[in-house]
């Protein structure tokens, strides 16, 4: 998946930017208080894009 298309979705949740690190940018959901790191490689693969959806967007709902 595209990194940019995983920011958008989390965007379109209502995830916002935390902090920028080194190699990942930092996404929190306000909703369910959780965080989780996203990696800034042009692809990220599917299995982390799920677990990082999974764990900032359904957790929240």
């Amino acid at each position: 998946m595209k990194r940019r298309d995983l920011v958008a979705e989390l965007e379109r949740a209502g995830c916002v930017l935390l902090r920028n690190g080194a190699k990942h940018d930092i996404y929190h959901n306000p909703e369910s208080g959780k965080s989780e790191p996203v990696p800034r490689h042009r692809e990220v693969s599917e299995l982390l894009a799920k677990k990082i959806l999974k764990s900032l967007v359904q957790d929240g709902r």
